[in-house]
């Protein structure tokens, strides 16, 4: 998360891709070091590696053009996806006599915000391993011109998470933007132009994490102190009977109550938002959580309160709420950033004070409203029920750090220094590639064609990564 802004910035320079061999190399020497310090994964599993070996042989026999479409429920992916290439991938490769150049890497498209939050050094370090950003919020011409340039004339496969944001959640899939397929039909018909015979390929990459000994006991800890945070009467059960997972859940689900109970009101009180929890007063919590209908109305509840949230940004923004809530919340991150980093102030030594100072107030103005869309970012995939469906330690874990995320905002903390509830293992599974190629066809005939044929793929790319977010742990 950016620190709190005070200040009008200059516009947000584009950081080209500097792609350097050497750079590459000692991190991925390094790279076990580095996840065991920076992250909870210590095992790192994949299934079918020998179709990702395969495909990199093709793209260096210069047959084809891949873009590697992995998904993104943890901002420890990119560490996941480095381990598959730098060791996974040549381990199998060794292993069926299939030899391959090095650095077996790829470029990769990031967020052009990563930066904002985790310092210019990770710019610098992307640009380096062959990052090229992009502005999720607007049509960065200029990014996808990288973007675009990359897929057809890189070196290296590209990289990107079609979700484009972590949802916190390694068995829900968020809807997908239609941008890599896009850019996918964007390569052949630049290949085709160029007279090209590359063929272009998707590949679905799944991601899950599991924890290697249940922490059961940090998940119920980590609930005491939410209690304590949001002002509910902590009173867990003690003994064996305390980490039960009804006992958990009821416990779970009281906390998720009376936040969103808490937040309507805040919402309704203070920002006028007509929220009919509030108006009809049926915002306490029902007596038994297990309730099937219960779960309908804190459903509908919840989509309420993220709606009311969103709307209070947009109001001030004056952005019409159109689209999903993934798209609404990407054009209310571009509309902030559009009043903090402003291309009216790319001299802003030559402003005058009075500017200056008033460009200050907007740009602080900004970054408070965009406080209301990293709330609903943090929920766009809850569905009151994950947890009941499913009552396993990672759904409950993930929930749980989820609420943690929210009321850290709340008080002012950063959601990047989560509770860490337990070592992991990440689970990588490698799909069958999605030829582009072969819906050409499809997408020449027209704007209207091309639409569906963009749909098409992106619905297609959805349900290859749904599948594999459901499929069972693979073997070692």
């Amino acid at each position: 998360m950016p620190r709190a802004i005070h200040q009008a910035q200059p516009p947000l320079e584009f950081i080209p891709p500097r792609l350097n061999p050497t750079i590459v190399s000692v991190l991925q020497r390094l790279l076990p070091t580095i996840m065991r310090s920076r992250t909870t994964i210590r095992q790192v599993e994949a299934e079918n590696v020998g179709v990702l070996v395969d495909l990199y042989r093709q793209f260096q026999a210069g047959k084809i053009r891949l873009l590697l479409a992995f998904r993104h429920p943890s901002a420890t992916d990119p560490f996941v996806l480095a381990y598959l290439l730098a060791r996974l991938v040549p381990r199998v490769a060794r292993q069926q006599g299939i030899p391959l150049r090095h650095p077996i890497h790829a470029h990769f498209i990031y967020d052009r915000g990563i930066p904002l939050w985790a310092g210019a050094g990770m710019g610098w370090l992307y640009s380096q391993l062959g990052g090229t950003p992009i502005h999720r919020g607007k049509v960065d011409r200029v990014g996808l011109r990288s973007a675009r340039d990359l897929f057809v004339n890189g070196s290296l496969p590209l990289a990107a998470a079609p979700e484009g944001a972590t949802n916190g959640h390694t068995e829900i899939v968020s809807p997908l933007e239609p941008g890599l397929s896009q850019l996918s039909f964007w390569c052949v018909e630049d290949l085709r132009k160029a007279d090209r015979s590359e063929a272009v390929l998707i590949l679905p990459i799944g991601i899950q994490y599991r924890y290697i000994t249940p922490p059961w006991s940090q998940i119920e800890q980590l609930l005491t102190e939410l209690e304590t945070d949001t002002g509910l009467a902590v009173s867990p059960t003690k003994g064996a009977n305390a980490l039960t997972e009804p006992v958990l859940y009821k416990r779970l689900y009281r906390l998720g109550a009376h936040v969103l109970t808490v937040m309507e009101q805040f919402y309704s009180r203070f920002y006028h938002q007509p929220l009919p929890a509030v108006e009809d007063g049926s915002t306490a919590p029902p007596p038994d959580p297990t309730e099937p209908m219960s779960h309908a109305e804190f459903a509908t509840r919840l989509n309420a309160l993220l709606d009311a949230a969103l709307k209070v940004a947009e109001q001030y923004f004056n952005l019409q709420p159109k689209g999903s809530v993934i798209d609404r919340c990407r054009r209310l991150e571009q509309a902030g950033w559009d009043y903090i980093y402003r291309e009216d102030l790319k001299s802003i030594e030559h402003v005058s004070l009075l500017e200056r100072g008033l460009a200050d107030r907007i740009a602080e103005e900004a970054d408070l409203r965009l406080w209301h869309m990293r709330i609903v970012e943090s929920f766009v995939a809850v569905t009151g029920k994950y947890v009941l469906e499913k009552p396993t330690v990672e759904r409950f874990a993930e929930t749980t750090l989820l609420m943690w995320d929210m009321i850290a905002r709340i008080k002012g903390q950063s959601p990047f220094d989560r509770p860490k509830l337990g070592k992991q293992k990440a689970i990588i599974t490698i799909g069958q590639p999605i030829s582009v190629s072969d819906r050409w066809p499809d997408y020449e005939g027209g704007r209207r064609h091309a639409k569906q044929a963009v749909t098409t793929l992106t619905q297609d790319l959805q349900t290859a990564l749904e599948q594999m977010a459901t499929m069972g742990q693979p073997q070692p």
